[in-house]
């Protein structure tokens, strides 16, 4: 069952893209968090969903809140995906132990050894604000992600 709002939402380290350290705790000190799960670097959906957030960064990186979003893929995978499409927010990888962060977020879909296609709003304190879960072939609506982010306190 997914973390539902009010709920406590399960702190983190991953390394990005650049293998630095970046944890859920350390971002919550200064802004909310929209963390995104998506299954696979480089596959349709994923690419154009991660593309519009990169299209539409002002609606996501506000001084309210900031975005990661996160993969099973390796580090690697998510280094070259983020040089081919000109991602500058956080792409996180949840490789090892295998999708250890999305299993946290009860998101982790072990047939496939991906993260569903989920989104979670983090308020400041800790706490789930906002979800939305998607089938893995639906694309999120970007326009629902932008309006729980405004409707921040």
């Amino acid at each position: 069952m997914a973390l539902a709002v009010g709920d406590l939402a399960p702190d983190f380290t991953l390394k990005d893209q650049y293998a630095q350290d970046v944890s859920l705790s350390a971002l919550l000190k200064e802004r909310a968090v929209l963390i995104v799960f998506y299954p696979f670097a480089f596959s349709g959906v994923c690419t154009g969903e991660l593309n519009g957030f990169r299209d539409r960064l002002g609606d996501v990186e506000t001084e309210a809140s900031t975005i990661v979003a996160i993969s099973c893929d390796p580090i690697y995978a998510q280094r070259a995906f983020a040089d081919r499409d000109a991602l500058f927010f956080p792409l996180l990888s949840d490789f090892w132990p295998h999708g250890s962060v999305a299993s946290a977020y009860d998101v982790f879909e072990p047939q496939i050894g991906a993260a569903k296609r989920s989104s979670y709003l983090v308020g400041r304190d800790g706490t789930v604000q906002w979800s939305v879960h998607n089938d893995l072939g639906d694309a999120r609506d970007l326009d629902a992600h932008a309006v729980a982010i405004r409707a921040l306190d």
